[in-house]
């Protein structure tokens, strides 16, 4: 598999549309696979990079849902089975910091004027994650609230369970 890598920043382009344009625009021109979602709700490196393995893996055997590559990297990173609902950890108008799960091979990818990169690392908004996942108070209640992030990725797992 390529490397994975997980950038944070803000966007410098605001609307949706034409920041999401700009980002196919990047993955054409470097050869790689970028996937965006709003930063509020990925909670790590291991995060992404197993959202990813888990999309290359469906991609390999057959069992992808969606038809592209960084969809199925949201698949599996959102914990959700439909892309429907996947799509809803990407980014929107609201959005105001991004984590770009980035699948590159050797090149180096050129990416500033569409977000400024920052060195801040995962910052989430553990009421965000919990809403995104659907994790509840009882599940926090049994494991602590430091272990959010191994709750989610419970459910990046699980989503091939959901058949």
């Amino acid at each position: 598999m390529s490397d994975v890598r997980l950038l944070f920043g803000r966007p410098k382009i605001r609307e949706k549309e034409a920041f999401l344009a700009a980002l196919r625009v990047a993955q054409n021109r470097n050869g790689c696979v970028i996937q965006a979602m709003d930063a509020s709700v990925v909670v790590g490196e291991r995060h992404a990079a197993f959202a990813a393995e888990k999309a290359v893996r469906a991609f390999s055997e057959k069992r992808n849902v969606a038809k592209d590559l960084g969809l199925e990297i949201l698949r599996y990173a959102s914990g959700q089975r439909q892309i429907e609902r996947a799509l809803s950890m990407g980014v929107s108008e609201t959005t105001q910091r991004v984590a770009l799960i980035v699948m590159e091979n050797g090149t180096a990818l050129e990416i500033s004027d569409i977000i400024e990169v920052d060195a801040d690392g995962p910052r989430f908004s553990p009421a965000a994650v919990k809403e995104a996942f659907d994790i509840r108070e009882p599940e926090i209640d049994a494991v602590g609230e430091e272990r959010i992030p191994d709750l989610v990725l419970e459910r990046v797992a699980l989503i091939d369970a959901y058949r």
